[in-house]
């Protein structure tokens, strides 16, 4: 158990063992962080990425301080995480074990304090989620979950749902994403192949809608109606 300790020197073996049992107790710290410490990441991905970086760090600005240290112990934490990745994949109990369950915030309409206790978060902090999601009155929800990420979903009442063409029954057009014809002043010459045009067309449709050349043009895509949307340097 040296390894524990401070020592002039370590071995490889003393380097790894220190990447394990640091890898691990980041990892209980992390789970009983609860999801809104570590918000948009998972705590696998929590732990390696807050690990790593000190690792590689230290070495770099200290010249007393070698590279063979922090080299071993990122392979290692490297090999734990794309462990913990594979068993996270292939064993449910093991997610479970590390992974938060999703948490019922609110339902029916009403808020769950059990639920906002679990999930370790205010009042506050529900009511500012609501409100990113534009959802103004908490009893227009049905469900909200707090995701093991630290996201919230809300499920609103079918009745306060916006309106669809579906929902009306209207027929709605097919999904068409503009392409990039020209971006940062530079031609995407396979955009415009794929769309059936040339360098010609660009230019004289440039010259006639804005009086500009190609290199003034920060931003232009093209839709399947022939939109043709232009965005100049400014």
């Amino acid at each position: 158990m040296d390894f524990f300790e401070g020592q002039e020197t370590l071995t490889s073996i003393q380097w790894a063992l220190r990447a394990i049992v640091g890898f691990s107790f980041l990892l209980i710290v992390t789970r009983a962080l609860g999801q809104r410490a570590i918000s948009q990441l998972r705590p696998l991905d929590f732990a390696i990425a807050l690990v790593i970086g000190n690792i590689i760090a230290h070495p770099l600005s200290d010249e007393n301080l070698g590279l063979k240290g922090s080299i071993i112990t990122t392979t290692v934490l490297l090999a734990l995480y794309l462990t913990g990745i594979f068993l996270i994949l292939k064993f449910p109990w093991f997610r479970r074990l590390l992974n938060h369950a999703p948490i019922t915030i609110v339902q029916n309409g009403e808020i769950l304090n059990k639920g906002l206790k679990k999930a370790k978060i205010s009042i506050d902090v529900l009511l500012e989620e609501l409100r990113e999601k534009k959802v103004e009155d908490v009893k227009k929800v049905a469900l909200a979950i707090w995701e093991a990420d630290g996201k919230l979903s809300v499920f609103l009442e079918p009745k306060y749902d916006p309106l669809t063409p579906s929902s009306i029954q209207i027929a709605s057009e097919p999904f068409d994403f503009p392409r990039t014809i020209i971006k940062e002043g530079k031609i995407n010459f396979e955009v415009l192949n794929q769309v059936q045009k040339d360098e010609t067309w660009v230019a004289s449709t440039l010259e006639t809608l804005y009086q500009t050349d190609v290199k003034n043009v920060l931003l232009a895509t093209l839709d399947k109606k022939e939109n043709f949307k232009v965005f100049l340097y400014k």
